[in-house]
């Protein structure tokens, strides 16, 4: 039976959480060398490197990530069982990991997470942000318990897990009060030559866009694009152009970033899913994202 060495699990999990051997070494009170030395044997145990180096920082690989959440996970157990052996601590809430794709807007990351939050059993909500792929990976090996994403799970990836549908919205054109007052008029046509901030066209919603902006033979001028969804907003609220997000955050992106709307079409779909490794959803706050999106997230907003 091979059996996980918790010293060498304890010095990889420092290293990550301060940044590099220097501090890691400093907090455990050890050489340097020894650090280093027992990084090397747990990497050589575990079949897999655990850092790569850029520059002078020590940066988490992609199978690190994972060993670091379960390192995160099996630490913070040890520290409830002192405080509870001690009479010091009770039950704590229950951990639920969601890893959510860059391309969701953090806005309806949060509306589609807040039921979590208030369930009468809490969870403590640990988020990860990262490319699908890579999230759909950690959930094949239970480092999360859901990934959210703009699209099912491909066909291609060979892991074993399931797309539930939590709802589509139309997308809704922002900018400042003085563009967008020169483009309401005739929209979507005035959107021909207009300053556009797009996501990158690796995205769901980039392709939409593309295909219903030669439909409409408009031909927006391009000065951005993103694969942050938040930075793409930042520039739009500084009047670099028009930008498009989901229509079911329409409100909250107004307030939020002081903009107006330019316009709204229903001819493009943003699609948002939950992915687990359940057929059938059992776990409580999966179960509460999903009703919540159904019935009180994803309306149809009314065209003007």
């Amino acid at each position: 039976m091979e059996w996980l060495n918790y010293h060498h699990l304890l010095y990889f999990w420092t290293v990550a959480r301060t940044g590099s051997v220097t501090e890691a070494a400093a907090e455990l009170q050890l050489a340097q060398p020894t650090v280093s030395g027992q990084l090397r044997s747990l990497e050589e145990a575990l079949g897999e490197k655990l850092f790569r180096r850029v520059g002078r920082q020590l940066v988490l690989t992609d199978y690190g990530q994972i060993v670091y959440q379960y390192a995160d996970e099996i630490f913070a157990l040890g520290r409830e069982l002192l405080g509870t052996t001690k009479g010091k601590s009770s039950r704590r809430p229950a951990r639920f990991s969601v890893g959510v794709a860059e391309v969701v807007p953090k806005l309806i990351a949060y509306r589609l997470l807040e039921p979590a939050i208030k369930l009468a059993e809490p969870f403590v909500i640990i988020c990860r942000e990262d490319k699908p792929e890579r999230l759909i990976a950690e959930l094949s090996v239970h480092a999360l318990d859901l990934v959210l994403s703009d699209a099912p799970m491909p066909s291609t990836v060979s892991v074993r897990g399931y797309s539930h549908p939590l709802g589509e919205c139309g997308v809704s054109f922002f900018a400042t009060a003085a563009l967008a007052s020169k483009l309401q008029r005739g929209f979507p046509s005035s959107l021909d030559g207009a300053p556009m901030l797009l996501p990158t066209t690796n995205t769901n919603l980039r392709r939409s866009l593309d295909q219903w902006f030669d439909e409409n033979q408009i031909g927006p001028r391009i000065v951005g694009e993103f694969e942050d969804s938040a930075l793409l907003k930042a520039f739009g609220e500084a009047g670099n152009g028009v930008f498009p997000a989901p229509s079911a955050i329409e409100k909250e992106i107004i307030e939020q970033y002081r903009v107006k709307r330019v316009g709204q079409t229903n001819k493009v779909k943003t699609s948002f899913y939950a992915i687990s490794v359940e057929r059938k959803i059992k776990h409580p706050a999966v179960i509460a994202i999903s009703e919540a999106a159904q019935t009180d997230l994803f309306i149809r907003p009314t065209v003007s």
